[in-house]
């Protein structure tokens, strides 16, 4: 299936470590808000299946402590989050705000198995102190560890001009 091309079109520059940074910031405060409702849903299907008094007691007993399904419930609400954006318009609301867009070389959107390799990469970037971003800096073209893994580059892209 043919990606569709990415608008607007053009050979941009890459975009540097600050911006990439003030998105990332931007997106986290999206993420916890999104991460925080996801947990509120999951709470009340809980609440709803062995009902209020149990679950308090579960709560307070801390046998909720590190519940694997949550768990893997909120780092796929993540994943859902970052794989939507990044595959039908390159960029999440983060990255629109500070003008840069992932894409593939040739200017079309990615692919999903492109979004999954970003995101898993970029998981371990962050694991390893940030070390897969710092790599940008000595990148000669500005590309952090999940942009050489997943084949894809992270532009500036110009601001649009309103008619």
């Amino acid at each position: 299936m043919p990606r569709p091309q990415l608008h607007p079109q053009g050979d941009f520059p890459p975009a540097g470590l600050g911006r990439r940074f003030a998105a990332i910031c931007y997106d986290g405060l999206l993420c916890v808000a999104l991460l925080m409702v996801t947990t509120f849903i999951y709470k009340l299907i809980w609440m709803g299946i062995v009902g209020e008094e149990k679950l308090r007691q579960l709560s307070e007993s801390g046998a909720l402590d590190g519940d694997p399904l949550l768990s893997t419930l909120l780092l796929f609400t993540l994943f859902a989050f970052f794989a939507t954006f990044w595959t039908h318009a390159g960029q999440t609301l983060g990255m629109q705000v500070w003008g840069i867009r992932v894409q593939n070389a040739d200017g079309t959107a990615i692919s999903l198995w492109q979004a999954l390799l970003r995101f898993v990469v970029a998981i371990a970037s962050w694991l390893c102190l940030g070390l897969g971003f710092f790599w940008s800096l000595i990148d000669k073209r500005n590309r952090s560890w999940h942009d050489l893994y997943s084949e894809t580059r992270l532009v500036r892209i110009p601001k649009q001009k309103k008619t």
